[in-house]
């Protein structure tokens, strides 16, 4: 027997599975004790949820019950080819034709296994709707809002997360921001929509209930079908070493609470421990050196530990170049950065660069967004500085950061740390950010322009159906553009974030952890982000990331229990 690298072990614990993190690693273990077989997960932080209770909740899971119920032309055949086309040969196809298959029986099992409903969320288009295959409808679900009060004294252990609404129990799903953040522009449909959540909250508090949405919901509805199967998980509880027996996988030492403890493992060891966007070394080694330290909205345990003891036992990895990028505020000293969504395909707004010229399509996905940033580095023209630009109507219309509502005042720390920056014309402007002030009056002007015909010449921001979903239906020809006309202007400066890093050790169709040369190491599985992206280095549709880590943590259990 082997192990990479523990101290003396005291204590001894055997069980069928070993699961290792506590987002969508739930899936895993939900499957597995469905499955009959006795499974403990292990937590490395002092809360349960992982990045998944972070999230916007959503999950991408073509071909699933909820949508075949209401989208019933909506066929596999369709998802395949839209999996094939963008994902390309970026990753093995097996593994995309592996999700595909393994996807409704996924929900199905989190169905029966835990408290929650699923709805469709309905016109949010895939990523690349226009490609072969692709839904301008979208394959998009979420959780519906969940009672985290049937958590009971587990409650507490539910990691928080990234957006709370603060002052009214207000559990607004992903469908609800959409239309939140229009608030202005249709204030019907918005103001029915916060005053259902609003309604949903005040009425589950008044019945001692507490509705919660998004990836709350989602980690708190897999949490609950864990303590529901009777699924330990230990909580503080680091993985030090893999233990190795013949070539195989037979468990982990793990520190508990300070006490080493040998996990036997005897189906084998499922690592769901996130990715490694917290270990800024690493990343700069692997991604960029212009990534800024703590700038993701990742759990903050996610460090790379399960993929670098993986790579002990000589796992290979992949796509460690990836991450799920997204594009947001500039953080304060010691604050996170704000996430900008709908912000980029509000009309009212473009983004520059440090030379003051547009440089992209302000409405892409996130993901691409992030990928265009970064090719650019890699090619010597670097984007060294991001402002996002608009006009006091614009500022007047829509919430901004996610919580900047309409009319408010940008917050007065962002002008003392230079993070935000005013004046009365587009000159001014540019002096303030301090970029070139011919090339930013000239893109001011261009852009103006464009808008005013309602299409975009240089990027074709608003052509397709996923950069329309956020945009502004009252606005015409093209609800993602407006001209720029009366001040006072607004710039303020953005960072590249990402909500997790996406490439990891390399694993099969059936989630098996694999070496260099392609041989399978038995008994080890790797899932979510910490397991190479199974979508290569594309993002298919809002909720591909916990998508593919709720289907390969079924995939995972199922392969572990047939042996």
């Amino acid at each position: 027997m082997s192990s990479n690298g523990s101290g003396a072990v005291t204590v001894r614990h055997e069980v069928d599975l070993l699961v290792v993190g506590s987002g969508t690693g739930l899936a895993a273990a939900l499957t597995a004790a469905e499955a009959g077989l006795s499974t403990l997960v292990v937590e490395k932080s002092a809360y349960v949820g992982g990045s998944t209770a972070r999230s916007g909740g959503a999950f991408w899971v073509p071909g699933n019950p909820v949508l075949t119920e209401q989208q019933p032309t909506d066929d596999r055949a369709a998802a395949a080819v839209y999996v094939k086309v963008v994902v390309g040969d970026s990753a093995p196809r097996e593994r995309g034709t592996a999700f595909l298959d393994n996807g409704s029986a996924t929900i199905e099992m989190l169905s029966r296994t835990t408290p929650m409903k699923f709805m469709w969320a309905q016109g949010y288009s895939d990523y690349h709707p226009e490609k072969p295959g692709g839904s301008a409808a979208g394959r998009t679900c979420e959780c519906k809002p969940f009672d985290a009060s049937v958590l009971g004294a587990e409650r507490s252990r539910l990691r928080p997360g990234l957006m709370e609404v603060s002052g009214l129990p207000m559990p607004v799903t992903g469908a609800d921001y959409k239309w939140l953040n229009l608030i202005t522009s249709v204030p019907r449909k918005a103001l029915w929509r916060a005053m259902k959540a609003v309604a949903k909250g005040v009425a589950g508090l008044a019945l001692r209930r507490e509705y919660i949405a998004g990836g709350q919901a989602l980690a708190a509805g897999l949490f609950a079908g864990a303590i529901r199967a009777g699924i330990p998980i230990w909580t503080d509880t680091g993985l030090v070493s893999l233990t190795v027996e013949g070539g195989k996988v037979t468990g982990a030492v793990v520190d508990h609470d300070g006490v080493l403890t040998e996990v036997i493992a005897r189906r084998g060891v499922v690592l769901a421990a996130g990715g490694f966007e917290h270990d800024t070394e690493m990343r700069r080694k692997s991604q960029s050196e212009r990534l800024v330290e703590h700038a993701s909205l990742g759990c903050e345990a996610n460090t790379g530990d399960a993929i670098k003891l993986a790579q002990g036992v000589g796992a290979a990895t992949g796509l460690m170049d990836q991450a799920w990028w997204f594009p947001a505020v500039a953080a304060l000293p010691g604050k996170q950065p704000s996430v900008l969504l709908a912000e980029r395909s509000l009309p009212g707004s473009f983004i520059v660069d440090q030379t003051g010229r547009r440089f992209i399509n302000e409405a892409v996905d996130y993901m691409s967004f992030g990928q265009r940033v970064l090719d650019r580095e890699r090619v010597g023209d670097a984007v060294e500085e991001m402002w996002i630009v608009f006009d006091q109507r614009y500022r007047n219309s829509y919430i901004f950061a996610a919580g900047i509502f309409p009319r408010q005042p940008l917050p007065r720390s962002w002008y003392d740390n230079g993070i935000a920056v005013t004046a009365d014309d587009p000159a001014g402007l540019a002096r303030a950010m301090g970029i070139p002030e011919d090339a930013f009056t000239t893109a001011f002007r261009t852009f103006n322009a464009s808008a005013e015909m309602g299409v975009d010449h240089q990027f074709s921001r608003g052509a397709s159906a996923y950069d329309r979903y956020y945009g502004d239906p009252t606005i015409a020809p093209n609800p993602n553009l407006r001209p720029l006309r009366k001040g006072p202007f607004y710039a303020v400066k953005m960072v590249l974030s990402d909500l997790g890093t996406c490439g990891g050790v390399r694993a099969d169709e059936r989630a098996r952890v694999l070496r260099e040369d392609g041989s399978v190491i038995d008994g080890l599985y790797a899932i979510g982000n910490t397991a190479a992206n199974a979508f290569g280095n594309t993002y298919p549709g809002a909720g591909a990331t916990i998508g593919q880590g709720l289907v390969y943590g079924y995939i995972a259990a199922k392969s572990a229990a047939a042996g």
